[in-house]
């Protein structure tokens, strides 16, 4: 099963502030997010990691 992560924890994965990760969902250019509801997004652990992959690219 796949692990999810909360934007506090994206966040500090990748040592940004959380608005960060929520300007880069708002702007469409962050990891992809899931929505468990309309209030709340959840980052796929995989989808994270392929965002990084590209975004080093």
């Amino acid at each position: 099963m796949d692990e999810y992560l909360t934007t506090e924890e994206v966040a500090t994965w990748l040592k940004v502030a959380p608005s960060t990760v929520c300007r880069w969902r708002l702007a469409g250019k962050g990891p992809r997010v899931t929505w468990l509801s309309p209030s709340l997004p959840r980052y796929r652990k995989a989808d994270l990691l392929a965002w990084l992959e590209g975004a080093a690219a």
